[in-house]
């Protein structure tokens, strides 16, 4: 059987790094206007603000650049900072996840195992209300699921 890649698609890694830009612009704007601010004690909170856009920002290149590689095996977990891989006997199913926050819903696929957590799949995740290419996803990982395990 072929390998398979799934994660993003130019058009969506392009739209996730305009969308993260926007979010480091924010923050370098709040770190800003934190250390202008003449109070005792404030560079305990700037500090903060600063391990925390470090953090979001490398959290967003991971969740952009994530793939998986579907393979006879297993599938192979492959992001900016880890690399993993889980046989096929561990899969128990495959599921959409949906996810509200304040101002957005957001879905990703899933991978449940049947011993440990459920893993997000990276390269998944969308907020359009139907979109046709996590659905694509979701039947190639699907399919390549049943024939490696039915076969």
């Amino acid at each position: 059987m072929p390998e398979v890649w799934i994660g993003f698609n130019a058009y969506d890694q392009q739209r996730y790094w305009w969308r993260n830009g926007l979010v480091m612009l924010a923050l370098t704007g709040v770190i800003t206007a934190m250390s202008l601010i003449d109070e005792p004690g404030k560079w305990w909170w700037v500090g903060g603000v600063v391990i925390f856009s470090v953090f979001a920002f490398f959290s967003a290149i991971n969740s952009i650049y994530g793939r998986v590689l579907l393979t006879a095996t297993g599938l192979e977990f492959r992001t900016f900072v880890s690399r993993r891989v889980v046989p096929w006997s561990e899969v128990t199913g495959i599921e959409r996840r949906r996810r509200v926050s304040r101002s957005e819903i957001w879905w990703d696929l899933r991978i449940v195992r049947a011993r440990g957590r459920s893993l997000a799949i990276p390269g998944t995740i969308t907020n359009r209300m139907r979109d046709a290419e996590l659905d694509r996803k979701q039947v190639a990982i699907q399919e390549y699921w049943s024939r490696v395990v039915g076969g």
